[in-house]
């Protein structure tokens, strides 16, 4: 057993773990926070995707061990007071959903982008969205979302 110390949406965590769990695993059932999705499990769909100091990453391809000290922002830890995120509100407005289950994945990702890309342009945002997948096919609602969100997005909050 390792014990292991690390943020998650602004909250520090110590958890006693394996070592070899993945940050999914960590996520969903040691925190049972269960917004991030498990979907193939090879880094390949994106589902699964948060923020690790503020950069987009698949966290059913990091180990817990990879964690120690850092900062996560899963998709729990985007809405504030009861206020969803304008990521969150334009993905909604934009009906940039349809069965639901990448969302998660592609709001975290499209927020670390929009982070390192303030106001970018559409094909910006294709390229920067293109290794998250969505099986229901609504690419171009999400990329309408992620435009939208980019433009309301408060500018303290972009690097």
């Amino acid at each position: 057993m390792k014990q292991i110390n690390f943020t998650l949406n602004g909250k520090p965590i110590s958890l006693e773990v394996q070592g070899q769990e993945s940050l999914l695993t960590i996520i969903r059932s040691y925190l049972e926070q269960t917004g991030t999705k498990y979907g193939c499990g090879i880094g390949e769909c994106g589902a699964c995707t948060v923020l690790i100091d503020k950069e987009p990453v698949r966290s059913c391809m990091t180990l817990a061990e990879d964690i120690e000290g850092k900062e996560i922002i899963s998709i729990e830890g985007l809405s504030s007071e009861g206020e969803l995120h304008p990521l969150q509100e334009a993905f909604i407005s934009h009906d940039a959903l349809q069965c639901g289950f990448c969302t998660s994945g592609m709001i975290m990702n499209a927020y670390g982008f929009l982070l390192q890309n303030p106001n970018p342009s559409r094909d910006k945002i294709i390229t920067g969205m293109e290794s998250n997948l969505c099986r229901c096919g609504a690419y171009n609602r999400i990329v309408d979302a992620i435009e939208t969100a980019g433009k309301e997005m408060p500018k303290e909050v972009k690097l």
